[in-house]
């Protein structure tokens, strides 16, 4: 697990932070302040006036695409992530979001679906049983969260490579993007969304998806971190617009990988 400057006593498997220590010193801005990155850094790095304050948030939005670039380059999109017997999963998994899980409103899987935008050539509305006529595949991955935490989890689904296949997306494009049903918008990267531990998530531990963990349809990858996994699909889109999402928009890294 990726220490956290909250959550210390939290320790990773070492072989996750050696193969992606690189990447881990810049997870996201809000760390790169508190790791100690000064004003005056600041002001020798990018020449701005720090008694304007829009002038140093451009900066740091600027050093984190930066960061987002390199993040990108260094990705390898053969390279897969650990995985781990199903005996290692936990049941049910941890829930994560921006609010209680009290406040979760199920979805009606009945009424349900999937719209498709952007650089696609067949944009038709998916419903679940859709979803699950096509290849499935399973795999249990470390979920990484940026506060400190992190568990096993065993996930199942539809490769998104196989739907972005099915949809006839321009796999040329920069971005997939994604709404939810919690306004959760989120986006991540072409490679991300063609590397094959990248899922559209219908099934956990081998029962459908829970209410409170994103059914009927959740982005599950191996690549990223927590907050890029969002949950309670409704929306795909392709396209070469940055999307953002919505931590990226309060500071945290867009790519996020691990």
């Amino acid at each position: 697990m990726i220490r956290s400057p909250h959550r210390p006593e939290d320790a990773p498997d070492a072989s996750v932070l050696d193969t992606h220590r690189p990447l881990i010193r810049s997870l996201e801005r809000r760390g790169l302040i508190r790791g100690g990155l000064s004003l005056g850094a600041l002001v020798m790095l990018t020449g701005c006036d720090v008694k304007r304050p829009e002038a140093v948030e451009q900066a740091l939005l600027a050093m984190s695409r930066f960061n987002d670039r390199v993040q990108a380059l260094l990705f390898n999109p053969n390279q897969l992530a650990p995985t781990y017997p199903d005996s290692k999963i936990l049941r049910p998994p941890k829930f994560n979001a921006y609010y209680d899980v009290t406040q979760v409103k199920p979805v009606d899987g009945n009424s349900w679906r999937l719209e498709v935008s952007g650089l696609v050539s067949n944009r038709r509305p998916w419903t679940l049983t859709d979803l699950q006529t096509l290849p499935q595949r399973s795999m249990v991955i470390k979920h990484i969260c940026v506060e400190g935490w992190s568990y096993i989890g065993g996930w199942s689904g539809v490769p998104l490579k196989t739907f972005l296949e099915h949809v006839g997306a321009d796999t040329r494009a920069k971005y997939v993007a994604f709404k939810t049903a919690d306004n959760y918008p989120s986006s991540i990267d072409m490679a991300t969304a063609l590397h094959p531990q990248t899922l559209l998530a219908l099934d956990y531990g081998g029962q459908t998806l829970a209410d409170p963990f994103g059914f009927p349809l959740r982005l599950r990858m191996a690549t990223k971190l927590g907050y890029k996994n969002p949950k309670w699909v409704t929306a795909i889109e392709v396209t070469n617009t940055y999307p953002g999402g919505y931590w990226e928009s309060r500071g945290f890294s867009w790519f996020a990988g691990i």
